[in-house]
């Protein structure tokens, strides 16, 4: 996988000039770059399931900063509420509950780790909802910027790793909730790439949705996911979205479409 995102990379990066023979390669790992705006989002989901069933998501999404001595990161929570079989074209309409909510927590020390040009964390998913079970994992993101006089339509390569570990508390046995899934053990990976196709408007791939590895199974999920964000203002945007499994011997779902409304303040 990664032989194939640095190929990717050098395919959309025209040649080098002569006067640009010296730099080794195109992009360098720089410091992270965290926002100081707080920002809101309101995303909506369609996911086709197996049985072509279907899934409808309504997620609030919001991310502050904050700062703790030399540690300066960011807080992402999520909320949702989930709709099974709405639009599955039968009688049974869904209706909505609540859904996952998630904690995330990532940034950087300053201090003792000036030169680590990464941002370390952790999310914690609560048992909300039909999810039946609480579960935890570090994560890791760096950030590969075009060096200086790169001439490439790469904003940004920024890729993140996740280990999720699921696991129960005493009032969410299978005995009390015996529809509940396995436990999670999955690693999920995130080769996040940025391109620009205009100054207000660039195509993310693997943002939103990223490549899961089961590792109690030992299998996979791989999907193909693009978005495109458009900024209207410097305090609004939109974006639209489409996610589709190449590979699901892990299965999540068939397809996904979404959308989101951004606000920073």
């Amino acid at each position: 996988m990664p032989f194939f995102l640095l190929f990717l990379l050098w395919l959309l990066s025209p040649p080098l000039h002569a006067e640009e023979k010296d730099l080794v390669w195109r992009f360098e790992n720089t410091p992270q770059e965290l926002s100081s705006d707080r920002t809101i989002e309101f995303w909506a989901y369609q996911n086709q399931n197996s049985n072509e069933n279907y899934t409808d998501i309504m997620k609030l999404r919001y991310y502050n900063p904050f700062n703790l001595g030399s540690w300066q990161g960011r807080l992402r929570l999520d909320t949702s509420m989930v709709a099974t079989n709405a639009n599955s074209g039968t009688n049974n309409i869904g209706q909505f509950s609540a859904g996952n909510t998630m904690l995330t927590v990532w940034g950087q020390d300053k201090e003792y780790l000036p030169n680590f040009n990464a941002t370390v964390g952790a999310r914690l998913v609560f048992p909300f909802g039909n999810n039946g079970q609480w579960a935890i994992g570090p994560q890791i993101r760096w950030l590969f910027k075009p060096r200086e006089g790169a001439d490439t339509l790469v904003t940004d390569f920024s890729p993140s790793l996740r280990y999720m570990y699921g696991f129960n508390t005493k009032n969410n046995s299978f005995q009390i909730n015996p529809n509940q899934p396995t436990l999670q053990r999955n690693l999920q990976i995130y080769p996040t790439l940025g391109i620009e196709i205009s100054p207000t408007t660039q195509l993310r791939i693997w943002d939103e949705n990223g490549i899961i590895f089961n590792s109690a199974g030992g299998s996979w999920f791989m999907p193909i996911d693009a978005m495109i964000i458009h900024k209207l203002t410097n305090k609004f945007s939109f974006a639209i979205g489409v996610s589709k499994q190449v590979i699901d011997t892990y299965q999540q779902y068939n397809w996904s479409l979404y959308g989101k409304i951004s606000y920073n303040f």
